[in-house]
């Protein structure tokens, strides 16, 4: 068997205005190997990633496949070497099908006059989606799917390439549980088929699980490898952050101000027939659990005034407020930062400072005119305060990582003192470092008076950071557990249906109506 490894990267350096992206980055993959690539964000794993994939070329160093230099310098160089890529982000078009989002851009074509063979690619996307366990006719078209089957498709289409290396950024943060162990079965199925995987995760728990080796970079440097033996989430930590990272709950300082927003009989268009209502108290956190599906972000929304056919009752502070009125929940504080922050919580062609301040433009505004410097002094302090990596206010968001962009996301809503926040996986493909401060400003928040609504699909987030965790099924609350009940068992039951003694009513009344 060759030693040689099937991909060598040697001495990589990127370097951006302002900006050491990568430092003399060196990263071997052997072939059927699984890799795990972590870090913070803004380590570099996303520019090397980048490098790879010929979106950038390096300053600096070199690409070997088999043993032999090779130029990646645009995509379909990738593409021909057999590098594949299943984005974080999703790179999909939803008005169209399944199969057509799986061989876009690489579609067969038939006749004279070179039509696209429809049949064939529904015949050879059907296998893949069932290799999957995807139970969606390649015919469906995406806006018709969940996030969660969107990145499924983003999977499939990686498959159809046969590809020699798949790199997987964050595949599973969208997923459920049951989605999340089918993808490792699949990640280990293809290291025996002979494909090397690279996976970037900040789910430490699955890189403990399938890789063979891992590589950690740190500030644009290589920070260090573990063998399998030694793959431990304290010693990944270690190398990352070069701190321990220790439990994140803080139980407030004083007992939360009961009942100061409710909401009641609440419906959104996905679940007309199901009516929420629910009590958090001022200076509260309440997590909510669930699978996917269950209808968390589709309360949020509805809440928020996105959802225009919803219809309920919310109130903040004994004031009701108009359900279905983005402009007046914006108004009254009440704010949400999305679960999609590229498509709905940012705008990424613009820079930091136009995004901090979009939503409250009106502020910096006279005689139809944009105050810029004051902008810019709301920018820099969301900057300083949220500890954003970017080299000025002016950079645009497009350039940041994940990670800070969705600092960004905050900084516009904190920006305006929020009275209720709600934050839609505020951690999704965010590092161990981050969420630790993401943890500590929400607690900050909360001790501040303002009212926090966490939704997250990681159990190990709910647990640490939630007071109370109030858990949703198929498009209502199932039960709300106290601090000292809330355990994944008790969670899990409730999100699959079952009744427990430990739920607790959702909201302190009998009445379904406002006191």
């Amino acid at each position: 068997m060759s030693t040689t490894p099937l991909l060598a990267l040697r001495g990589i350096a990127k370097r951006f205005p302002g900006v050491v992206a990568l430092d003399g980055v060196s990263l071997e993959v052997g072939r059927g190997e699984v890799v795990a690539l972590c870090g913070e964000n803004g380590a570099g794993k996303s520019t090397l990633m980048k490098i790879l994939g010929g979106v950038y070329q390096p300053d600096a160093g070199d690409i070997l496949m088999d043993g032999q230099p090779v130029r990646i310098n645009h995509v379909t160089d990738a593409l021909r070497l057999g590098i594949a890529f299943i984005h974080q982000e999703l790179n999909v078009l939803d008005n169209l099908d399944v199969a057509a989002n799986v061989f876009l851009g690489r579609e067969p074509l038939r006749g004279p006059f070179k039509l696209i063979d429809r049949k064939k690619i529904h015949a050879d996307t059907e296998p893949l989606l069932k290799r999957l366990g995807l139970d969606i006719s390649s015919r469906t078209r995406l806006d018709k799917l969940s996030l969660a089957q969107q990145q499924m498709v983003e999977i499939a289409k990686a498959l159809s390439l046969n590809a020699r290396i798949i790199i997987m950024d964050e595949p599973t943060s969208s997923l459920t549980l049951t989605e999340t162990e089918r993808l490792l079965q699949l990640v280990c199925e293809l290291s025996e088929q002979g494909v090397s995987v690279i996976y970037i995760s900040h789910r430490l728990g699955e890189v403990e699980h399938c890789a063979d080796r891992v590589v950690v970079l740190r500030d644009g440097r290589n920070a260090g490898q573990l063998p399998q033996a030694d793959v431990t989430h304290d010693r990944i930590v270690g190398l990352m952050v070069g701190r321990e990272i220790k439990s994140f709950y803080c139980a407030p300082k004083a007992p939360p101000t009961a009942g100061v927003f409710k909401v009641r009989n609440l419906r959104s268009s996905r679940y007309p027939a199901q009516a929420v209502s629910f009590d958090a108290g001022q200076g509260e956190i309440l997590g909510f659990a669930g699978l996917v599906g269950a209808g968390r972000s589709e309360l949020a929304k509805a809440i928020v005034g996105l959802d225009r056919l919803a219809s309920g009752e919310v109130a903040l502070g004994g004031e009701r407020l108009s359900v279905g009125d983005s402009r007046a929940a914006i108004q009254r504080g009440i704010y949400l930062v999305p679960e999609d922050r590229r498509g709905e919580g940012l705008v990424v062609g613009m820079t930091v400072r136009e995004n901090v301040t979009l939503a409250s433009l009106r502020r910096f505004a006279s005689l139809f005119l944009i105050h810029r410097d004051r902008e810019r002094a709301v920018a820099d302090e969301q900057i300083q305060s949220l500890s954003i990596k970017t080299p000025n206010a002016e950079t645009r968001v497009l350039n940041l990582s994940g990670g800070n962009q969705q600092k960004v996301v905050l900084g516009k809503w904190l920006s305006m003192d929020p009275k209720v926040m709600i934050l839609d996986e505020p951690t999704r493909g965010i590092d161990v470092g981050a969420k630790a401060e993401i943890y500590r400003l929400m607690r900050a928040l909360a001790e501040r008076g303002t009212v926090i609504l966490m939704i997250s699909s990681d159990m190990e987030e709910v647990l640490n950071i939630s007071d109370r965790v109030a858990v949703m099924y198929e498009g209502e609350i199932a039960g709300v557990l106290a601090r000292a009940d809330c355990t994944e068992e008790n969670i899990m039951q409730l999100a699959v249906g079952k009744k427990i003694a430990a739920a607790k009513p959702a909201f302190a009344n009998s009445s379904p109506g406002f006191e």
